[in-house]
C-alpha cells in the first residue's frame, strides 16, 4: 500500500512540475571555472585572469580581482587562469594556473592597502597541482589535488600540517561542511569518501550507488549528493543510499541549506532538475543554460546560481 501511496504522490507532482526561466543572467569577463558567495557578494573566477564581484541585488559587477597575465618561454602572454576561489572573514582564497604544469595559491584580504591585498602563499615551485582549495579554520587552509592528496596548509606558518594520499583514482568533486570540520571529496573510482579536515581520517566511504567517475560532490546536514560519468545522482543521508538514474551524464549537483532539495544537470539541453533528497521524487526544472551547466549553487531555500561552459552567470528564483 506504502509503494502504490508513494507512487500516485510522485505522478501527482509530476504533473504540477513546471519550468522556471532565470531571472537574471550576467556575462562575466571571461568562460566561469568556479565561484562562491559571501555576504551578498558573488566571486567568479574565470579563465581570463579576474574575479569578477557582483552585487546579487543588483545583479551587477561592483569590482575585480585582477592577475597579471604570465610570459611564455617564447615571451607571448596567456591570461592566468583562476580555477578555485573560496571565501572567510573577509579574504578570498585562489588557485591559479602556473607557467609550468603546476600551479599558485594566493589570498587576497580586503582589510589590507589596496596594492598589498594579494598575496602568494604556496608558488608553483612546490611543485603542488590542488584541483580545489578552501579555507578551513584558524588561518588554515585544506587543498585537494588531481592525484587525491590532501594537503592541510597554516598560513601563518608557511608549512603543511599534513599531505595525505586519499585515493589511487583521480580527483572529482571536493566539498566542504558549514562548520568546515569536515569534507567530502570523490574520484574516478565511484567513491566518495567522508573526512575529518584538522586529522585527515577518512570516516566513512561510500561505493554503492556509483560505477564510475564522479564529477562533483555537494554536502549539507549529513547528507551528500554526487554526480556522475555513469548517469547517475547519488544520495547519501543518515545510512541510507539510494541514486536516480538519468538519460545524461550528470556535470554537477547542488543541495539547498535544508539538505531537503537538490539539484542536477540534467539533459542535452542544459536543464537542470530540481528534485526532493527524501525519496528522489523530481521536481520543477531550471531551463535558459546554452552550454553545460558545471557549477549549481543554492544562496538559500529558494535561490539559486549557476554557471556553465559560457561567459554568462544565471540568476534563478523558486516558487
Amino acid at each position: 500500500m506504502f509503494k502504490i501511496i508513494l507512487s500516485f504522490l510522485i505522478f501527482i507532482s509530476t504533473i504540477h512540475a513546471k519550468d522556471i526561466q532565470p531571472i537574471a543572467t550576467l556575462e562575466v569577463s571571461g568562460l566561469v571555472s568556479d565561484f562562491v558567495e559571501d555576504n551578498r557578494l558573488l566571486y567568479v573566477a574565470t579563465d581570463a585572469g579576474v574575479v569578477d564581484i557582483i552585487d546579487l541585488f543588483s545583479q551587477q559587477i561592483v569590482s575585480q580581482i585582477k592577475f597579471d597575465p604570465m610570459q611564455t618561454v617564447m615571451g607571448d602572454e596567456v591570461p592566468t587562469r583562476v580555477h578555485s576561489i573560496d571565501r572567510f572573514e573577509g579574504k578570498t582564497l585562489l588557485v591559479t594556473s602556473g607557467i609550468t604544469a603546476y600551479r599558485n595559491v594566493w589570498i587576497h584580504d580586503d582589510k589590507k592597502p589596496i596594492k598589498e591585498r594579494l598575496t602568494k602563499i604556496i608558488d608553483e615551485k612546490k611543485h603542488l597541482m590542488p584541483k580545489r582549495a578552501f579555507f578551513a579554520a584558524d588561518g588554515k587552509i585544506v587543498l585537494g589535488t588531481f592525484g587525491s592528496d590532501i594537503v592541510l596548509y597554516d598560513t601563518n606558518e608557511g608549512y603543511s600540517q599534513y599531505n595525505t594520499h586519499i585515493s589511487e583514482s583521480t580527483m572529482g568533486g571536493m566539498a566542504l561542511s558549514s562548520d568546515k570540520k569536515k569534507m567530502v571529496i570523490s574520484d574516478e573510482s565511484g567513491a566518495a569518501r567522508l573526512i575529518d579536515i584538522n586529522s585527515s581520517n577518512i570516516e566513512k566511504t561510500f561505493t554503492s550507488e556509483h560505477v564510475d567517475n564522479i564529477y562533483s560532490v555537494a554536502y549539507s546536514k549529513d547528507t551528500i549528493l554526487t554526480a556522475g560519468q555513469d548517469k547517475r545522482v547519488g544520495i547519501y543521508t543518515n545510512g541510507d543510499a539510494f541514486h536516480i538514474k538519468n538519460d545524461f551524464l550528470v556535470y554537477c549537483v547542488g543541495i539547498s541549506p535544508s539538505a531537503k532539495t537538490g539539484v542536477y544537470s540534467s539533459s542535452i539541453e542544459h536543464d537542470l532538475q530540481l528534485f526532493s533528497t527524501i525519496d528522489g521524487r523530481k521536481t520543477d526544472l531550471l531551463r535558459g543554460h546554452h552550454a553545460t551547466p558545471t557549477k549549481i549553487m543554492f544562496v538559500d531555500e529558494n535561490t539559486l546560481i549557476s554557471a556553465g561552459d559560457e561567459y554568462t552567470i544565471y540568476f534563478w528564483v523558486l516558487n
